[in-house]
């Protein structure tokens, strides 16, 4: 699918309090007939992480990834998965209704990399290559208006500039079914200023980079000779050689014994009581790593996977063994039927278990591949030995 096909249509939702209503009402009856029509019912609260969700309104179309050229691959700060046996997607009653039914899947052997992509390492690709992010593109009104309604208004030209969604928390309580409500479009926010223009990166080198679409995480991927990971060999990797447990360290719940992962304290969004040290993004390799060696896969930033997203992918695979899932060829989201999405995984530091609990091993999300947000990164892998 060409990503110039890719509709930016719901960031009106932000531009247009019209066009917010209706997206909103809309996505109320959407998910109310998904409960309807789905064995696993599940309650607001675990469905209600992209509700409302503003969507990235992209510049240029185009992605500047095409005219990265393959790197070669280096090992080094990767480690090595053993090709192995699982059986993929939620077998307990926790799961949204995407991650049943469980299914088996065999994959190959590849190299991961050890961390999220940092800071550091990202602006080494930045400037290497001289790649443009799609945060830091300013949108363009003629590359947009085919994909909208006919008739729909061009917004104030104020909306046409390189921005991006940054964690805005509420200073009360509010419902969890509208995440417009600690999102806001913020001008002058991308990777080098992940709070907003007035925010930088000086000393944290070592944090995982943020604002980055999937066109960006691929574009570095090819960089640096690999890929990213499937949604497959993502699970996989996260199990960390565990079998049918909830999270990459096991059982035990996310606030019992010692912090285990970088979420969300207290009650969100407001109220973070900062249990786990951080109170947004931390350091890669703050907390201790999985079984394969591999940190973070639970909490800090969600990570992109290569593979498109669609609602009933896990049902076509039922009741058979699939070798290297590469995901479906189209996508398909109930909540936005006209946003072709990619799958997100792993959760972030803004996971709680009255909210998302996305650090569980099978819980996924999906965004659009054009979309960057505070806490959204990604990390690489590598085939073969």
């Amino acid at each position: 699918m060409s990503f110039k096909n890719i509709s930016r249509a719901f960031f009106l939702c932000l531009a247009l309090n019209s066009i917010l209503m209706s997206c909103n009402s809309r996505n109320k009856e959407q998910d109310q007939t998904q409960k309807e029509n789905t064995e696993h019912e599940v309650p607001d609260s675990i469905t209600s992480c992209e509700t409302g969700l503003p969507q990235r309104f992209s510049g240029n179309p185009d992605s500047s990834s095409a005219s990265i050229p393959q790197g070669e691959v280096s090992h080094e700060g990767m480690v090595w998965i053993p090709a192995g046996e699982f059986y993929m997607g939620a077998s307990d009653d926790e799961g949204r209704q995407d991650e049943y039914p469980s299914h088996k899947v065999r994959v190959n052997g590849f190299w991961m990399d050890e961390t999220e992509v940092t800071n550091a390492q990202f602006r080494k690709f930045t400037e290497e290559t001289g790649y443009i992010t799609t945060a830091e593109k300013a949108p363009l009104w003629e590359d947009i208006k085919q994909q909208l309604p006919p008739g729909t208004p061009k917004p104030h030209d104020s909306v046409f500039v390189a921005a991006s969604l940054v964690f805005t928390p509420p200073a009360h309580p509010v419902p969890l079914n509208n995440a417009s409500q600690w999102w806001s479009w913020m001008k002058g926010a991308d990777w080098k200023h992940p709070e907003g223009p007035e925010s930088s990166i000086e000393g944290k080198d070592n944090y995982p980079v943020v604002h980055i679409s999937w066109d960006d995480a691929n574009a570095y991927a090819r960089w640096a000779g690999k890929r990213l990971p499937t949604e497959a060999e993502w699970e996989f990797a996260s199990r960390g050689g565990l079998k049918d447990n909830k999270y990459p360290w096991g059982n035990e719940d996310i606030e019992a014994g010692n912090p285990k992962a970088n979420t969300w304290q207290g009650t969100f969004p407001n109220k973070n009581t900062d249990w786990d040290a951080y109170l947004l993004a931390a350091p890669v390799k703050s907390f201790s790593p999985n079984g394969y060696g591999l940190y973070d896969m639970a909490g800090n930033v969600w990570e992109w996977c290569s593979d498109w997203y669609h609602n009933d992918y896990y049902q076509q695979l039922q009741d058979k063994t699939t070798d290297n899932p590469k995901g479906p060829e189209t996508s398909y989201d109930p909540m936005e039927p006209t946003v072709p999405k990619k799958v997100i995984r792993g959760g972030s530091f803004l996971c709680n278990a009255s909210y998302c609990k996305g650090y569980r091993v099978t819980s996924r999300m999906k965004s659009s591949p054009d979309t960057g947000m505070q806490h959204t990164g990604f990390r690489c892998v590598s085939s073969g030995k």
